[in-house]
């Protein structure tokens, strides 16, 4: 079976239709959708548009409950924006999306880790900034997964693998719409892919086993940018220009 896996599209119309037509060509059997749809500095009611025609299997982010849950004053802008502009529909599309999902035999599917929308699973943030987390830290997060070979996580917006000691494989694919972002907490760090496309993950299990292939795809992300710039947001143009966070 061959699974393509995409996260993190904010709300990046452009983007996600790049990564789509990818995918196409790559005849997979399935996508997976793993969260942080629409809260962003794009097109946000299109892009729901366009993933509720796509159908795909879809689970929530933690972007998704602020904008359902919180009041407009404890929300940050992109989340605001966002909340102004989404139909009824649309909220009802996200309010049915669930937190965890097996789409195939074996696979389980969740934005942060299995319980928790914000942690993160495959990086660990202290006091020097976002390193690699460790096996240990990263079973730690998964809780009991028994039962299941092919693991997929999002949030981060960075691509990356991890081939646990029993042979599950953990799979971030990385972010469509953001390739970077800095955040305050738990402490201040930078998550940075390092160039401007948009990612995706395909991952088969030909071999007998599950095996990933990264992905990273052009797509007109100065005219993303310039989408950023319209809303004051000269960081985040700079980041879907560069795939940095700006100095």
């Amino acid at each position: 079976m061959r699974i393509a896996v995409i996260s993190d599209v904010h709300g990046n119309l452009l983007a996600l239709e790049a990564v789509l037509a990818a995918i196409a060509a790559d005849g997979a059997d399935l996508t997976v959708n793993l969260g942080d749809l629409l809260s962003g500095y794009g097109q946000p009611a299109r892009t729901a548009d366009r993933l509720i025609a796509a159908g795909l299997a879809t689970v929530r982010g933690n972007h998704e409950r602020q904008v359902l849950t919180f009041d407009a004053d404890k929300m940050g802008m992109a989340d605001r924006l966002t909340s102004a502009v989404i139909t009824a529909e649309h909220r009802d599309w996200m309010a049915s999306l669930p937190l965890t999902l097996s789409p195939a035999p074996c696979v389980l599917a969740f934005h942060g880790t299995p319980t928790d929308d914000l942690q993160y699973l495959l990086h660990t943030v202290d006091p020097s900034g976002a390193r690699a987390a460790t096996e240990d830290e990263v079973v730690r997060r998964l809780g009991d997964v028994s039962g299941y070979r092919l693991l997929l996580c999002g949030h981060t917006h960075l691509p990356g693998w991890l081939r646990l000691p029993d042979g599950v494989l953990v799979v971030n694919p990385g972010s469509v719409g953001w390739p970077a972002y800095a955040d305050d907490e738990p402490y201040p760090h930078r998550m940075e892919a390092g160039s401007p496309h948009a990612r995706y993950a395909l991952v088969d299990d030909a071999s007998g086993d599950w095996e990933v292939s990264l992905r990273s795809v052009e797509y007109r992300w100065e005219d993303a940018a310039v989408l950023a710039e319209g809303f004051g947001r000269a960081d985040v143009a700079y980041a879907m220009r560069t795939g940095r966070v700006p100095a």
